[in-house]
């Protein structure tokens, strides 16, 4: 009985640090999106905010499971996160930028996302499924930015 229990402890904290991830995810291509100038750079973007609409809705199913509200990112990140947004951008909001921007926030994403599997190895195996795929579709994104790097 003890096992399950730290099983669903490690479920739980694994996909509240998934969620609060993914809400950084789309709040980042939020702060971004209307800056894009070319088309397929905003198509690109408008994508993969989707796919991480469609992945907290996920999170979101399992962590109701478990009678688990989540978490947000903290305050201190967000603000940090908009700052460097706002700087980054005053300078022309160049695609450049917005691409910069958007993979350095996909690779902290998935350093940090691997982390957090490994820190909670007891977690259920469909939470790290589902983490496995938030991973995969940072991977996905931060390629299909490469170009206007």
């Amino acid at each position: 009985m003890e096992e399950k229990v730290n099983m669903n402890d490690d479920s739980i904290k694994l996909l509240r640090e998934c969620e609060a991830g993914i809400k950084m995810g789309i709040s980042a291509i939020d702060d971004v999106i209307d800056d894009a100038q070319d088309k397929k750079l905003k198509s690109i973007l408008t994508e993969g905010k989707d796919k991480h609409i469609e992945l907290l809705s996920k999170a979101k199913e399992y962590l109701k499971s478990y009678n688990d509200e989540g978490k947000d990112a903290s305050s201190m990140a967000k603000l940090m996160a908009k700052m460097k947004t706002n700087v980054k951008l005053m300078g022309g909001k160049a695609d450049a930028d917005i691409a910069d921007l958007i993979t350095g926030g996909c690779d902290m994403g998935i350093k940090s996302l691997n982390r957090y599997i490994n820190q909670y190895p007891a977690a259920d195996a469909e939470i790290k499924k589902l983490t496995g795929e938030v991973i995969l579709m940072e991977e996905s994104l931060e390629r299909c930015l490469r170009p206007y790097l």
